[in-house]
């Protein structure tokens, strides 16, 4: 288990027959289908529909991506959710969908629950703050999971997890299947960019000889289901982030359903600014180790993340002298850290997302508020000792963050 953990030779391979697979003739025809209605039900404003083109991409080639790992005969790991990189001279396209969260490596496994499989891997030397392993059902409602901070490793950080239909027996990293068990997606949250690193991780069946591949045109028929799928949740999320009054926050919860993870808060909200205004955010973190404040379209990708400040972490950010965080989101760059940079929109989907707390729940205080301010009033409207920043400062501060991207991005120079 040595090189990069994400850009592996098995993602690689994937990548090039994704990108085969996204050129059938039966998936262009779909996803020329999806293109239509998609625009015609969202009816896009302007600042929307300027970005439909690449963001559409991007949630088509993520679709064809996952549904071409879909086989529990023949297992594979693979990161569903990238940025466009080059591939031996050929362009891979962007992968995001859903409102990813920029700080997190997310891989599928597909597995059968009739089937046994190991999962063996390594942590880096810098463990993470966050790391799940969950075992979904179709409906990526979770049927079993294990927290990476229990994950049992060796002196040299190696590690096996097991995946059957038995119980533990005295199995350390176990993890039960269940009869209708469909895959793994496994969550790597990177908190420190510069210093995380995501797992080494490779998949091994081992109940039974690897099987006969599924055919090419059976990979399209199935990727064609996950274009429409992966449209018809995004626009469902879309119209729930933008249901409510634009500049306020108000969907949280916690689950473990749809995707999402118990003993997580999740605040959600929509913005919408004039050119002279501010969408200036408030939070009390509940003593959450790991928070992301990231911004998104409608069609649910994320912005400019490797080298623009469209998301900040706990880790990027600086805390008010209070200990509370306050963070600025304006298309004209502020002059203070914690700018969420919305790179040209004026409008976008804030999904704030708060976990690892003590206890497994939040201590009181937790908020998340949002105000729009005038430009011109900004700096009054700010708190006190608020950490400013001048043009040198931001340089540095997006030189550093496109390098410590690149560590999971190395197929792209920072």
């Amino acid at each position: 288990m040595s090189g990069n953990p994400v850009a592996t030779a098995e993602q690689h391979d994937h990548e090039r027959a994704a990108l085969r697979l996204f050129e059938h003739p039966v998936v262009e025809k779909a996803r020329d289908e999806v293109r239509a209605s998609w625009l015609e039900r969202q009816q896009p404003s302007a600042a929307m529909r300027g970005c439909f083109d690449w963001a559409f991409e991007e949630v088509m080639f993520s679709a064809v991506v996952w549904s071409s790992n879909q086989d529990p005969l023949n297992p594979k790991v693979t990161c569903i959710t990238r940025l466009e990189h080059p591939l031996d001279g050929v362009r891979i396209p962007g992968s995001r969908w859903g409102i990813d969260n920029p700080d997190s490596v997310y891989r599928v496994i597909p597995v059968s629950g009739s089937e046994r499989y190991e999962l063996r891997g390594r942590t880096g030397a810098h463990r993470l703050t966050e790391n799940y392993f969950t075992l979904w059902d179709n409906s990526m409602n979770t049927k079993g999971s294990l927290n990476g901070h229990d994950l049992v490793v060796d002196e040299t950080g190696h590690f096996v997890i097991t995946v059957d239909s038995d119980p533990p027996g005295g199995r350390a990293n176990h993890i039960q299947s269940t009869p209708d068990a469909h895959e793994f997606y496994v969550r790597d949250v990177l908190l420190d960019w510069e210093v995380d690193d995501p797992n080494w991780l490779e998949v091994v069946r081992v109940s039974a000889p690897a099987s006969p591949h599924r055919s090419e045109d059976e990979q399209a028929q199935r990727a064609v289901e996950y274009m429409h799928r992966f449209a018809d949740f995004s626009y469902g999320l879309a119209r729930g982030m933008t249901s409510g009054r634009p500049n306020r926050f108000h969907l949280a919860y916690s689950a473990d359903q749809g995707g999402a993870l118990r003993n997580q808060v999740y605040v959600g909200g929509h913005f919408r600014l004039e050119d002279d205004e501010a969408f200036v955010v408030d939070i009390n973190d509940g003593g959450a180790r790991y928070f992301t404040v990231p911004i998104s379209n409608v069609w649910g990708t994320t912005l400019g993340i490797k080298d623009r400040t469209a998301s900040l972490n706990k880790a990027q950010s600086r805390p008010n002298p209070d200990g509370t965080w306050t963070y600025v989101i304006s298309n004209a760059d502020p002059g203070v850290h914690n700018w969420v940079d919305p790179c040209g929109l004026s409008e976008g989907i804030l999904t704030l997302r708060m976990a690892e707390f003590p206890d497994q729940r939040p201590t009181d205080g937790l908020a998340a508020s949002g105000r729009v301010v005038k430009l011109a009033d900004l700096e009054a409207e700010l708190p006190p000792g608020s950490s400013e920043v001048n043009a040198a400062e931001r340089s540095q501060q997006l030189a550093r963050r496109a390098a410590a991207y690149a560590r999971r991005l190395p197929e792209v120079e920072a």
